[in-house]
């Protein structure tokens, strides 16, 4: 039996769709609705395009669209350190939530990040309810809470993970 996910294609992308840009604004849109502006970590289009930046989106065929088809879906990994990884913009289109494109991009990513010699992917992500379900998956997948890393600072709206390679 086919599934919606053997038809899904992952691609490390240049962001030169204009349905990037659109997908992108909507992600930063929901994050500014849910957290308060000091609490929105999520990148803009010229943060993404950062040569430290890889960034993967996730397409389903559909014939209404130029191809590649239906943006549904996307992830990125900052650079950090030789060893260590963040990873940013997870998103999955609404339309797909809860069939498992999120999942696939994350280990699509994780194996791009053992592929790139990361021994620990970190990230942070929010603690208002509309985050669980993210909060979950990576919990899945063998996040487990930490300290702010990089940059980040002790915030009551966020939550800090990593998980060793």
């Amino acid at each position: 039996m086919s599934t919606l996910l053997d038809s899904l294609s992952l691609r490390l992308d240049d962001l030169s769709d204009a349905r990037i840009a659109a997908f992108m604004e909507e992600h930063l849109q929901d994050m500014r609705a849910t957290s308060p502006p000091e609490s929105v970590h999520a990148l803009d289009m010229n943060q993404l395009r950062r040569p430290e930046i890889r960034f993967w989106t996730a397409w389903l065929p559909d014939d209404t669209a130029p191809a590649p088809g239906r943006l549904v879906g996307t992830g990125a990994l900052k650079h950090l350190s030789a060893e260590h990884a963040e990873l940013k913009s997870m998103r999955s289109a609404g339309s797909v939530r809860g069939l498992g494109v999120g999942r696939a991009i994350l280990e699509h990513i994780l194996g791009q990040a053992v592929d790139l010699g990361y021994q620990r992917v970190s990230l942070e992500t929010g603690s208002q309810p509309f985050f669980e379900p993210a909060y979950q998956l990576y919990r899945r997948y063998g996040f487990t809470d930490c300290e702010p890393f990089g940059s980040y600072v002790p915030d009551p709206h966020s939550r800090f993970m990593t998980r060793v390679l």
